[in-house]
């Protein structure tokens, strides 16, 4: 029998979710008017205001499918709930890189990811190789660039 995972994310990624369902259910009766228009042009064989249309249905069904999914198993983390000397989700963690430049990240939940807004997701492979890391530890992290080494120097729960 499969297992339900729960998804680990902070409150702002849910209610990221949550915004985005809203906007897309509010979709649905503007592409069924636009179906419903398309189907009144006659042949739906050489239609393709109506294909677009129903492939765009098809879009939003399965994007709203996969936000409930997400959302039924979330598991909300604050951060400023969380101590401790080690690397967990949530975390911001301020790295140093081989010339010693600090580098600062947050280790959030896969729908919350943004690399260049300084959020990795914990499934990434530096957010993997982060968790359970202390102060001082060293990591080495295989990426399409390279490998890359970091030391840890500051583990905060902000």
């Amino acid at each position: 029998m499969a297992t339900v995972d729960k998804m680990p994310m902070l409150a702002e990624g849910h209610d990221k979710l949550t915004a985005d369902l809203r906007r897309l259910k509010a979709e649905r009766p503007l592409i069924v008017d636009a179906i419903e228009e398309a189907r009144a042009h006659g042949d739906l064989s050489e239609n393709a205001e109506y294909h677009a249309a129903k492939e765009r249905q098809g879009q939003i069904e399965a994007s709203i499918s996969d936000i409930e999914d997400k959302l039924s198993r979330a598991q909300i983390i604050d951060p400023k709930e969380l101590s401790g000397d080690k690397i967990v989700f949530g975390a911001t963690v301020t790295l140093l890189d081989e010339d010693d430049k600090p580098i600062r990240y947050q280790i959030v939940g896969q729908t919350e990811a943004d690399a260049k807004g300084g959020r990795i997701s914990y499934n990434s492979p530096l957010g993997r190789a982060l968790i359970s890391r202390k102060v001082d530890d060293e990591i080495e992290v295989s990426v399409p660039a390279g490998d890359r080494f970091y030391v840890v120097s500051k583990i905060e729960f902000i």
